[in-house]
């Protein structure tokens, strides 16, 4: 199977490059599933539900969040409706929404999604390392599912690894998503499971870490109270992650960085 992960959206400038690209990345590469993580692609806070439909239309199987997941507030009411949005699944129970699911592809394989939070440096959740076993003891890769992905959505790299090696054998991939900035750890670990610590953020590099740069230097600068943070409009580049999996087995057989426009260096997966 071959899968595509695209990494958080941030404002227009990442749904423009989304919109620019993805419809040939998705017929290039031969794509079975496409997930993307649009937590940051409503003015670089939350999603609504016309983005959603935005994303759907260009190709996204599902939509993955994150900790802007409810800045949005009409997504509170929205997200119970859209099983193919995600927000992260180690919120209390009674939180609206789910943060895992299986969808088909359209040859019917099963694609299981799962999407944690971290705790460290992050808001306080229950323990996602726990609630990704939970989610996992109803499905077994190769058996009930022929593929599941993880988006760890962290902000520690040290968590990130630890959930990639805690799930290496039992997923086809883990990706880290948060951070909006690529990391070069794109692998297949030693039991079989794709992993790369952080994807990057589909948005403007002109930036810090997507927002315009000037009043994001000022908050350092000055220690003074600010405006809110807007995000930067410049040319974006999407970051993605390529997985293929083994039919048979549903591990990980090959893992590369996509990226495509803007700043940084174009890398198409080989």
């Amino acid at each position: 199977m071959k899968i595509l992960i695209c990494g958080d959206v941030v404002g227009k400038a990442g749904r423009k490059v989304l919109e620019d690209h993805l419809p040939d990345i998705r017929q290039r590469l031969e794509l079975d599933f496409v997930i993307v993580n649009g937590e940051n692609a409503a003015h670089g806070f939350g999603i609504t539900d016309k983005i959603c439909a935005a994303f759907y239309a260009l190709g996204a199987d599902v939509i993955t969040t994150g900790n802007h997941v409810w800045d949005q507030r009409d997504i509170i009411n929205y997200i119970g409706d859209d099983p193919k949005l995600l927000r992260p699944v180690n919120y209390p129970d009674g939180t609206p929404g789910v943060g895992t699911g299986v969808f088909e592809t359209a040859d019917g394989r099963k694609v299981m999604i799962i999407h944690p939070m971290g705790r460290l440096f992050m808001d306080p959740l229950d323990d996602p390392f726990a609630a990704v076993e939970d989610a996992l003891k109803n499905h077994r890769l190769g058996h009930s599912v022929d593929a599941i992905i993880v988006d760890f959505h962290a902000e520690a790299t040290s968590e990130k690894q630890g959930m990639g090696h805690f799930l290496d054998g039992r997923v086809s991939a883990v990706v880290g998503t948060h951070t909006h900035v690529p990391t070069a750890d794109a692998q297949v670990l030693s039991g079989g499971t794709a992993f790369q610590t952080d994807i990057g953020m589909t948005g403007d590099y002109d930036s810090v870490i997507g927002m315009k740069k000037e009043l994001a230097t000022s908050r350092f600068t000055t220690k003074m109270p600010q405006g809110r943070l807007e995000p930067a409009e410049g040319m974006a580049t999407l970051c993605a992650v390529y997985v293929e999996t083994d039919d048979a087995t549903g591990l990980a057989t090959h893992v590369a960085p996509l990226r495509l426009g803007g700043r940084l260096k174009e890398e198409w997966p080989v």
